[in-house]
């Protein structure tokens, strides 16, 4: 003889789920601008090609927002990174940006961006 089988109703969602980057915490999130993937750190590894150096221009660490002019062509490009990117640059430092995988470089370390 078998058991009847309780029906449990579906999980409540939410509309919009927060990422702990919002409650002071580490991203949560691999949208852009969080949390570095570890997929996106190897491709953008992996083509050295789509790198672009360039200098910060200005560092907001309160909104997390980052302009920086390549060396190419002397274009101004808006990034913003909730991982603490902002924190870390003054104006006048050197970065390296990746376009396809939206990557910057820090010295040694890689941060998540969406370009503005």
């Amino acid at each position: 003889m078998s058991s009847p089988q309780r029906h449990n109703p579906p999980v409540e969602v939410r509309e919009r789920v927060a990422c702990m980057c919002d409650h002071g915490d580490g991203c949560s999130s691999f949208a852009p601008g969080h949390a570095l993937h570890l997929i996106q750190a190897r491709l953008s590894s992996a083509t050295p090609s789509d790198w672009s150096d360039a200098i910060v221009e200005s560092a907001d660490a309160a909104t997390g927002v980052i302009v920086v002019r390549t060396l190419s062509d002397a274009a101004p490009v808006a990034v913003w990174s909730a991982a603490g990117a902002a924190e870390q640059l003054a104006p006048g430092s050197p970065v390296a940006l990746h376009g396809r995988y939206h990557v910057l470089a820090v010295g040694r370390e890689r941060f998540n961006i969406l370009r503005g």
